[in-house]
């Protein structure tokens, strides 16, 4: 990845009066070493992280991604971040994103170990070209998360709804989605309700109504969802959160899996059962999560 800047961040204080937090960033060459061999974010993935689209130089649904920033932090334990500081950052990366599209990831993690202060970092990128799922569409592949849906509120320890550096299983499910012949992976609960996928929502279509799982299984709630959400109510659909059964999804008038970078990609087979694709609504859909959004 032809990484365009990096910027590292002295966290500051969630109750810090200040406006101007420039002193609290150092910008370092994307391509030199940064971390010390003690940061937990490499050796546990011990931390949270946002990835934020970029389309022109805007940053998109940017206070919807500092607030969920926000919630890991408290899942997690970590220092609660001083969301006018990123806000910050983010505009310094986004300045720095060029034409196109991009991706802005935001890092924090709970640092050095035994240190007395986390690790904060912003970098900004080239987005990859996902033209092509966005007009063709991806195959995907059900695979079991291990866990029934009533588990994160009798395991919170698990961490589960947080948006954490330690994504391996993730990876490897998107491996395992492969491997079946699949672009990616829908991961449901061993009790058989809808989850997510590895990287996206899911949204379901049924009829005018459009669906995503309801989030008391551990699933995090996607910016990307949200936005699309108040979209589709404007133009006079009916959106609502369920808890699902697997059978929604193969069932279903349509489905997209969306996401901040990648944004819709219809999806055309569940396993081996085609579903239907309607390309003109998928086209506007992307159309809107290609516009700037705040």
């Amino acid at each position: 990845m032809a990484w365009r800047f990096a910027l590292m961040i002295d966290p500051a204080g969630a109750d810090d009066a200040r406006t101007d937090f420039s002193a609290t960033f150092s910008e370092v060459d994307p391509s030199a070493p940064a971390l010390t061999v003690g940061e937990l974010s490499t050796q546990r993935g011990d931390g949270i992280f946002e990835s934020i689209g970029v389309i022109d130089g805007h940053a998109q649904e940017v206070e919807a991604h500092l607030q969920r920033l926000a919630h890991s932090a408290r899942i997690c334990e970590l220092p609660e971040p001083h969301l006018g500081q990123w806000r910050e950052a983010v505009g310094r990366a986004a300045a720095a994103s060029g034409t196109g599209e991009a991706v802005i990831k935001l890092i924090l993690s709970r640092g050095v170990e035994h240190g007395p202060t986390p690790t904060a970092w912003i970098t900004v990128a080239p987005a990859a070209d996902f033209s092509a799922p966005r007009t063709r569409g991806i195959r995907v592949a059900v695979l079991d998360r291990g866990y029934s849906i009533d588990l994160p509120g009798r395991a919170p320890w698990l961490l589960l709804g947080a948006k954490t550096l330690s994504y391996a299983v993730n990876m490897a499910a998107i491996r395992e989605a492969k491997r079946r012949g699949a672009d990616d992976a829908v991961f449901v609960t061993s009790d058989g309700f809808v989850l997510e996928a590895p990287t996206a929502s899911l949204i379901i279509r049924r009829g005018d109504t459009f669906v995503t799982p309801a989030p008391n299984g551990g699933i995090l709630h996607g910016t990307t969802q949200l936005s699309l959400f108040e979209h589709l109510a404007s133009r006079g659909f009916e959106t609502a959160y369920e808890t699902l059964p697997v059978s929604a999804l193969a069932d279903a008038d349509g489905a997209w899996l969306v996401s901040s970078v990648r944004l819709a990609a219809p999806i055309t087979a569940v396993d081996d059962r085609t579903l239907p694709v309607d390309a003109d609504l998928t086209a506007s859909i992307n159309a809107y999560l290609l516009s700037p959004r705040d």
